[in-house]
């Protein structure tokens, strides 16, 4: 075969159909490029013209030096299917360590993949399987994926490890992780393992949109915990909606995320934890620039890190629970997080405490804040059924309620068996609610039973309210509706909970020493007032040293300060109110 630098697909047996299986003839393809490429040294490109290729029941295993361009997305898709192997996952490319024995000395080098589609709506295993992505590369140097939209896949759309010099940039992934569950490892929109080239992996991931995938929108990953986190790795100009967690930091090293979107997502927009493969947090981030707004749980979630990390510049607004909580997962670190700094965010309109600390902190610095008209989860309890009351993929409306807007942001809604046929509305209560400090229960949707009519309840998650109008949460991400058997008949009877309290702008409920918090201005000046005070010092929190000076603690519903523990030490002086 003549082996040109760049080769036509359709010249050397690619068809592009949607019928006939072009993974043989890709195959034989890339490895004579690959060939090619190994002995003189001169990287190749396939371009392959718009079409849609089938690649079936394999993967394309990849050849270091060998590119793939397409016409661009929607133009050259190419469609994966795994009829004939039920156990098999069938990336469009893949070249992994388990299988293929990749490392440093045996990488892919010089390629890329840019204007294509990869649909992974055909693939489907008996099991899930991890493997089950767009693409599967692994120790990728000198790479580029540009302009790639991948759907639809089992597991993670785009799940290339260990990038060293190399750009993700304009990949739109959507709907990813279909057969992931949300607990399961992968089923990302965009995952990318890390540690694998050593202290830095120099990679950025920039542009890309990650919307309604089953775990993370854009997650790294720290591979094994015997590794150093890395630096070196930059996530700009993203935009997340509408999946699990929005952006993951489990176990970088100085990881920058500037100028992203985190919105929608259902657990937090971004989060830091043990929850990756190796139960390794990130530390030493930044955020900054970034609009973290209308999650279905937390704003930011923050934990099992030593620290530091920063978060600066940022808007977090609207979340269902917390604007930023600190807190630890088991089996992670449990150490204090040492320098976390928030400084000149602007924290406003979060359902419960605009920042909630649940997990130790040593010299913490929060400055320059805005932390305000946080605690909307204010309207007491709800319930009601019959005439007026109607149900739509991701609403209830009931005509005859007069709820106080934004006041059930992020309850849990019950709907059926307990049909009262009460057409009144809401009807108030002095119950506190589920308690500030609990694990995060927003995973949308889950239901008590079939829903054979309105007999059996269904709990679904408020995102937002009006007057007369929820606003719910798929019921996973990327779904249409928020019932996953089936919408309540019209008349189904419902119930919230009440409103929990304290809601405050700083909520310290573990142990926080030698802190410097100054010139923030918490308060609230809504109608009516629902953060209500600026700052609490739980029962179960100890507060010692440091200094508290200079800030706007007045207007407040209740009060300035609550001090269930008093702080010991430290310096206190210049606070309004």
């Amino acid at each position: 075969m003549t082996v040109p630098l760049t080769a036509d697909a359709h010249e050397y047996g690619l068809v592009g159909d949607g019928t006939a299986d072009d993974r043989p003839a890709l195959q034989k393809l890339v490895d004579a490029l690959g060939d090619a490429t190994a002995a003189d040294g001169r990287p190749r490109t396939v371009r392959v013209p718009a079409g849609r290729y089938v690649i079936r029941d394999r993967p394309v295993l990849w050849r270091s030096g060998v590119s793939l361009t397409g016409a661009g997305r929607g133009a050259t898709c190419f469609a994966l299917t795994n009829p004939g192997a039920p156990t098999r996952p069938v990336p469009l490319a893949w070249f992994t360590t388990a299988q293929h024995g990749a490392g440093r000395e045996n990488h892919i080098a010089d390629v890329t993949f840019a204007h294509f589609e990869i649909d992974g709506s055909g693939v489907r295993t008996e099991e899930y399987e991890v493997l089950a992505k767009g693409l599967g590369l692994q120790y990728v140097l000198r790479g580029r994926f540009s302009d790639l939209y991948i759907h639809d896949t089992a597991a993670t759309g785009f799940g290339c490890d260990f990038l060293q010099d190399t750009v993700v940039e304009g990949v739109l992934a959507e709907r990813c992780g279909r057969q992931d569950p949300g607990e399961k490892m992968g089923g990302a929109g965009i995952g990318i393992g890390v540690g694998g080239w050593g202290p830095v992996e120099r990679t950025t991931v920039t542009d890309c949109t990650a919307n309604g995938n089953g775990t993370n929108g854009i997650f790294l990953e720290l591979q094994q915990d015997d590794w150093v986190p890395p630096r070196g790795i930059r996530v700009t100009a993203c935009h997340t909606e509408d999946n699990r967690y929005g952006i993951s930091d489990w176990g970088a090293d100085g990881l920058l995320v500037t100028g992203c979107t985190m919105l929608g997502n259902h657990v937090a927009g971004f989060d830091v934890s043990a929850q990756g493969t190796t139960s390794v947090g990130g530390r030493g981030g930044i955020v900054t620039g970034c609009v973290i707004d209308g999650n279905v749980g937390d704003g930011v979630a923050l934990g099992n890190t030593p620290g530091p990390y920063a978060f600066r510049g940022n808007r977090i607004s609207n979340n269902g629970r917390y604007g930023y909580w600190q807190h630890n997962l088991a089996g992670g670190d449990q150490e204090p997080a040492t320098d976390i700094v928030l400084e000149s965010n602007d924290l406003h309109d979060n359902a419960l405490d605009g920042i909630r600390v649940d997990a130790p902190l040593h010299e913490p610095a929060i400055f320059g804040n805005r932390v305000r008209n946080n605690g909307r989860r204010a309207a007491p309890r709800a319930e009601g059924g019959g005439e007026g009351v109607r149900c739509g993929p991701l609403s209830l409306t009931d005509e005859n309620a007069d709820w106080l807007p934004g006041g059930h942001r992020g309850k849990e809604l019950t709907v059926g068996a307990r049909n009262t046929g009460d057409a009144a509305g809401a009807i108030a209560g002095d119950t506190a609610g589920t308690t500030a400090g609990e694990a995060d229960s927003t995973a949308a949707g889950t239901t008590a039973g079939d829903a054979a009519g309105t007999a059996a309840e269904v709990t679904v998650v408020v995102v937002d309210n009006t007057a007369t109008e929820l606003t719910l949460a798929p019921a996973r991400p990327g779904a249409e509706t928020a019932w996953p058997a089936g919408t309540p008949a019209p008349g189904a009877g419902y119930r919230l909970p009440d409103c929990p309290a304290p809601r405050t702008g700083l909520t310290a409920a573990a142990a926080v020493a030698h802190p410097y918090v100054h010139g923030n201005r918490v308060r609230d000046d809504g109608r009516p007032r629902t953060q209500t005070h600026a700052l609490w010092i739980a029962h179960e929190a100890t507060w010692t040293g440091g200094r508290v000076s200079g800030n706007d603690f007045s207007g407040n519903a209740s009060a300035a300060t609550r001090f269930d523990s008093s702080p010991s030490g430290g310096r206190w002086r210049d606070n309004d109110g």
